[in-house]
């Protein structure tokens, strides 16, 4: 399958302080989440969110937010299957500031 890239924009609070909501996500489609790192994808509601990849199951990931005040994760839906990761997040466009990638718990 061949990688394509686009941009995601933050839209809610459950990244925060990681994103805020305005920033633009430079994105990999197709791209192999890793544990730790942000993804693209798609709860089951329907709503496509940016979450971050904590740990790989059997099925799919489960998935976390920076935010524990706000917004929804896996302790609330579960794993995340395969195929509703749409994306990785490989970086902030706009506003420039740290990477996403950092641990929040190394700042």
């Amino acid at each position: 399958m061949s990688s394509r890239f686009g941009v995601a924009v933050v839209r809610g609070r459950s990244m925060e302080p990681t994103l805020v909501a305005g920033d633009r996500l430079l994105v990999r489609y197709g791209a192999a989440p890793r544990a730790g790192r942000l993804v693209v994808l798609r709860l089951p509601n329907g709503v496509v969110a940016v979450k971050r990849a904590v740990r790989r199951e059997r099925t799919g990931w489960w998935v976390g937010r920076d935010n524990p005040d706000e917004g929804t994760d896996s302790w609330s839906v579960g794993e995340i299957p395969d195929h509703d990761v749409i994306a990785t997040v490989l970086f902030r466009l706009w506003p420039w500031r740290v990477s996403p990638r950092a641990d929040p718990a190394q700042r």
